[in-house]
C-alpha cells in the first residue's frame, strides 16, 4: 500500500513540472487581457464573454478593469456566466453594493431563474418581491409554481400569463405539469397548451408537459412531423389520438388548405360536438395566414373553441377581410379582456357597432380611445368627425429642469454604452431611471437626450407622456436640407420619410438591423447596390451606406419606386419597403374587392410588418400637421386598397 506521506513527496517533486505549464497559461492569459488597445476594447470582450457563457475569459479580462468608469457592469459580466456557482454571499454583496440599480436588477433576474432552476423555493420566495421590473415571463411561471406547490389556487393567474411558448422554457412547462398535478389544471387546459404550443411551433415544449395528459407521445411527435399521415388515417381511438389529429390538421393547412379540410370533412362524424369547433379553429389560423377568402366561413364554424390570442385576431381579422361585421364583432366579444381593451379591438368594435347601426355605442368606442396617440386614437377621431391636429405644446422645460438629467448616473451610463454601440445597456439603464420620473421630469429627460444628439431616445422617452406633450420631441426632422433636397427632386412625401425614418431607425445614424440594413433608412446592402445601379451613382460601395446624404439618397429612391409600382398607395408602399415589393402584390390579390387601407394594414399576415405599416402611416400623418401647421386625416392617407386592375370605377 503506498503511504500519504509518499504521495505528498512525490507532488512536491513534481509541482515545477505540473505546475509550471498552468503558471505560464496564467501568465499569457494575462498578456492576452493586457493587449487590448484600451479599456473600452477590453469592456466590450468581456461583455462578449459573458454572453458566451465563458466564465474563464470573463475572469481573465475582468482583472485588467479594476478602475472601469462602470465597476458594476465589470462585476455583474463577471458574475453572471457562473449564476450557477457563484455562492450565495457573492451574490447578496453584489445585490447590497448596488441596490436600487438597474444592473442589480438585472443579476437578481439571473438568480431567480437559477433559484427556480434548482427549485429553492425559499430563497427564490424572499428574493422575488424585490425583483422590480418582474418582466421575465419564466420568472413568473417559476412564482406561481412556488405558491401553487404552497397550496394556492394560481389557476387563473397561470392562464393569463401561458399565452407565449416561445418564451416559456423550463419555468412554464415546470408551472403546467404543477398545476395538472395538483388538479387546478384540468386535461382541456393541458390540451389547449399542447396545441398552442404545437400552433407555435415549439415541439420541445410539448416533450416537456406531455406526462400530464393521457396521450401516446409517438403518435403526437409524428402529428407534428409527418402530419399527412396522422390526419388521413383519422381521429382514431381516445382522447389523445383525437388530439393528435386536430394537431395533425394545423400543420397539413399551413401547406394545403383544401387537403385538410378534406380530411376533416371526411371524420367530423368522428368527432365530438365539442372538438368540431376545435378542428375547424386549426384549419381557420392557417387558412387566414394565407389569407384565403375561406377563412371566414371556417371560423364561422369554430364558435365555443378554445382560441389562442392569434387566433381571436386572425377570426376578427378574416371577418374585416370579408367584410363580415357580425363575424368581427363576435370574435372581439369572445376575447379575453386584455386583448379585447386593445385600442385595435376597441376600435373595430366601434365599427362593427356602426356597422349595425349602433350609432351610440359605436361614438362610446370611439370615445374611449380618441385621446390616443397612436394609429386607431387616430382614426377613432375620425369616426367622431375630428382631424388629426398637433396638441397644444407644453410649457418648454427650463435649463434648472435639464441639469439634473446631466447629473444623472443612469443616464450617464447609458450615454456611456450608447458611445460603445452597447444598445441594450443603455435602453436598460436609461429606462431605469425613467421609471421614477413624472411627466415634467420626462420632457427634461428627452431634452437632454436632443442635447446629447441620442433622438431615438428623445423620441422614447417623450412618447411616455400622456397630460404634458411636446410633438417637437416625438416627431423630429433633422437632417432636413439633405431630406427636402431628394424628396423635392422625386416629389415625395416628406412627411411619409420621416414617418418611415422614425419607425425604421429613430433617427440612429449607424443604426444595424439583425438582418445588416443599416443607417437612417435601415437599406440593404443588395437593395443599396441595386438603387445605386439604377440611378447611375457611379463608384458606390457599400461602405457609404451610412453615410447620410447617401443613406437618404438611396432610400427616398428605392421608396419612390416601389410607391410608383404600387399604384401610389402609400399603404402597399410602406409594406413593401419592409417586407419587400412582392408580398404586399400578394397579399393584395387575394382581396375579392377593393378595402379601406386600415383594413389592408390590420390583415397583414407578418406581425413586424403589419406594425410597421400602421406607425409608419400615423407618424407620417402627425408629421404632415406639423410641416403644413393644418389638421390631417390617417384616412384619406391610407386610401383604399384594391386586387391589380381595379379602377377607379370599381372602388366605393
Amino acid at each position: 500500500m503506498v503511504s500519504k506521506k509518499w504521495i505528498a513527496s512525490a507532488l512536491i517533486a513534481l509541482a515545477p513540472v505540473v505546475f509550471a505549464p498552468m503558471a505560464h497559461a496564467q501568465k499569457a492569459a494575462v498578456k492576452r487581457a493586457a493587449d487590448f488597445a484600451s479599456d473600452d476594447e477590453a469592456f466590450l470582450a468581456l461583455r462578449e464573454a459573458a454572453r458566451r457563457n465563458d466564465a474563464a475569459r470573463a475572469l481573465e479580462i475582468a482583472t485588467r478593469l479594476n478602475s472601469y468608469p462602470v465597476p458594476s457592469y465589470v462585476e455583474y459580466f463577471r458574475i453572471q456566466p457562473r449564476i450557477n456557482a457563484a455562492s450565495e454571499q457573492e451574490i447578496r454583496d453584489f445585490l447590497t453594493r448596488y441596490d436600487g440599480s438597474a444592473i442589480a436588477d438585472r443579476l437578481r433576474n439571473d438568480w431567480l431563474l437559477e433559484l427556480g432552476r434548482t427549485r429553492n423555493w425559499a430563497l427564490f420566495d424572499e428574493q422575488y418581491p424585490l425583483f422590480a421590473l418582474n418582466d421575465d415571463l419564466q420568472v413568473r411561471c417559476y412564482a406561481l409554481t412556488s405558491r401553487a406547490l404552497k397550496g394556492e389556487n394560481v389557476a387563473d393567474e397561470a392562464r393569463t400569463q401561458l399565452t407565449a411558448p416561445q418564451n416559456y422554457g423550463e419555468a412554464c412547462a415546470l408551472l403546467i405539469n404543477t398545476l395538472a398535478q395538483s388538479g387546478q389544471f384540468a386535461q382541456d387546459d393541458v390540451w389547449n397548451q399542447i396545441r398552442l404550443m404545437a400552433e407555435s411551433g415549439y415541439a420541445g415544449t410539448i416533450r416537456r408537459v406531455i406526462g400530464s395528459v393521457e396521450a401516446n407521445e409517438t403518435l403526437l411527435m409524428q402529428a407534428l412531423d409527418k402530419p399527412v399521415v396522422v390526419a388521413a388515417r383519422g381521429p382514431g381511438n381516445g382522447r389523445g389520438a383525437h388530439e393528435a389529429f386536430m394537431i395533425a390538421l394545423g400543420k397539413v393547412a399551413k401547406n394545403d388548405i383544401d387537403q385538410a379540410v378534406k380530411f376533416l370533412v371526411q371524420s367530423s362524424e368522428r368527432l365530438t360536438q365539442r372538438e368540431l369547433p376545435i378542428a375547424w379553429a386549426q384549419v381557420a389560423l392557417p387558412a387566414s395566414l394565407k389569407l384565403a377568402p375561406e377563412a371566414a366561413i371556417f371560423w364561422n364554424r369554430t364558435d365555443g373553441a378554445p382560441l389562442s390570442n392569434d387566433a381571436h385576431q386572425w377570426k376578427a381579422r378574416s371577418g374585416l377581410r370579408a367584410g363580415d361585421w357580425r363575424l368581427v364583432k363576435n370574435a372581439i366579444d369572445a376575447m379575453p379582456a386584455g386583448l379585447k381593451n386593445d385600442p385595435t379591438w376597441v376600435y373595430w368594435l366601434g365599427r362593427a357597432y356602426k356597422a349595425e347601426g349602433r350609432k351610440e355605442d359605436a361614438q362610446a368606442q370611439f370615445r374611449s380611445i380618441a385621446s390616443q396617440t397612436n394609429f386607431y386614437g387616430q382614426l377613432a377621431m375620425e369616426e367622431l368627425d375630428q382631424k388629426i391636429a398637433i396638441p397644444p405644446r407644453a410649457q418648454p422645460v427650463t435649463a434648472d429642469e435639464i441639469a439634473p438629467m446631466a447629473r444623472n448616473e443612469g443616464f450617464r451610463r447609458a450615454l456611456k454604452f450608447f458611445d460603445l454601440n452597447m444598445r441594450f445597456e443603455g435602453y436598460r439603464e436609461w429606462n431605469w431611471e425613467l421609471r421614477k420620473m413624472n411627466e415634467r421630469q420626462h420632457l427634461a429627460a428627452a431634452e437632454y437626450a436632443r442635447q446629447a444628439n441620442v433622438l431615438d431616445r428623445m423620441v422614447n422617452t417623450s412618447d411616455r407622456t400622456r397630460n404634458e406633450v411636446d410633438f417637437t420631441q416625438r416627431f423630429p426632422s433633422p437632417h432636413r436640407e439633405v431630406m427636402t433636397q431628394f424628396t423635392q427632386r422625386l416629389g415625395l412625401d416628406m412627411a411619409w420619410v420621416y414617418g418611415l425614418i422614425r419607425q425604421e431607425s429613430r433617427f440612429i445614424q449607424n443604426a444595424r438591423s439583425h438582418v445588416g440594413a443599416s443607417g437612417l433608412m435601415q437599406i440593404m446592402p443588395a437593395t443599396a447596390q441595386f438603387v445605386a445601379r439604377k440611378i447611375g451613382l457611379g463608384d458606390f460601395s457599400v461602405s457609404q451606406v451610412n453615410d447620410i446624404q447617401t443613406n437618404i439618397m438611396l432610400g427616398t429612391n428605392y421608396l419612390n419606386m416601389v410607391l410608383n409600382d404600387l399604384d401610389g398607395s402609400q399603404a402597399l408602399a410602406t409594406a413593401a419597403y419592409n417586407a419587400g415589393p412582392g408580398r404586399p402584390r400578394s397579399w393584395r390579390s387575394t382581396l375579392s374587392r377593393a378595402v379601406e387601407g386600415a383594413i389592408f394594414a390590420e390583415t397583414i399576415p407578418f406581425n413586424e410588418t403589419r406594425g410597421y405599416v400602421k406607425n409608419v402611416l400615423s407618424n407620417a400623418t402627425y408629421y404632415a400637421a406639423l410641416f403644413e401647421n393644418k389638421p390631417q386625416s390617417l384616412k384619406a392617407r391610407l386610401g383604399m386598397v384594391a386586387p391589380k386592375g381595379f379602377t377607379a370605377s370599381d372602388l366605393p
